[in-house]
């Protein structure tokens, strides 16, 4: 859900600026299809009865999708904002991949929010030692803020570029 940060960003910067939310229509998206699909992947494998009924195959389903998207992102990175979405993308997928198809979340992050370890499939497991610690969910958001969560500094690159990638496009006159 930080990511969600970044798109709100994103529009309030563009519109700040004088951009039209409708600009964002004229983005020349190269398959977004793959996109859409891996992101829907990653959509049903959090309904319990089916990453529960794939087992050990959800994790490397979940860092395909995850895979997919990153190289959509590549596909698009002469769009402004979205090299810095890829890098973040790419970050996230390293630290999944290390970690046997899961992202690590810290147990101090996971404390800070009030929160236990999920039940049933999940992206995150709580990891006290994961491969390649520093790009893992070791931040927690205020437990204030609406849908706070934790995050990664994969995500943080990856909100970032978002905001960029829409406030930019917002002002384009194509």
């Amino acid at each position: 859900m930080f990511i969600l940060y970044g798109v709100v960003a994103g529009l309030v910067v563009g519109l700040l600026l004088g951009g039209r939310i409708g600009r964002l229509a004229d983005l020349d998206l190269r398959l977004p299809w793959v996109a859409i699909a891996a992101l829907a992947i990653q959509v049903v494998l959090f309904v319990p009865a089916i990453g529960d009924a794939l087992g050990p195959v959800a994790p490397w389903v979940y860092a395909a999708s995850t895979a997919a998207i990153v190289a959509v992102l590549l596909v698009n990175v002469r769009i402004a904002g979205i090299a810095i979405v890829a890098a973040g993308a790419a970050c996230n997928l390293v630290a999944i991949v290390a970690n046997g198809g899961y992202m690590p979340v810290s147990p101090a992050a996971l404390a800070a929010l009030g929160w236990a370890e999920a039940h049933g499939y999940s992206n995150s497991a709580a990891v006290a030692d994961p491969a390649l610690g520093p790009l893992t969910d070791v931040y927690a958001m205020p437990p204030w803020l609406p849908f706070a969560n934790v995050f990664s500094i994969g995500d943080v690159l990856i909100a970032a570029g978002l905001a960029v990638t829409i406030a930019l496009a917002m002002r384009h006159r194509g």
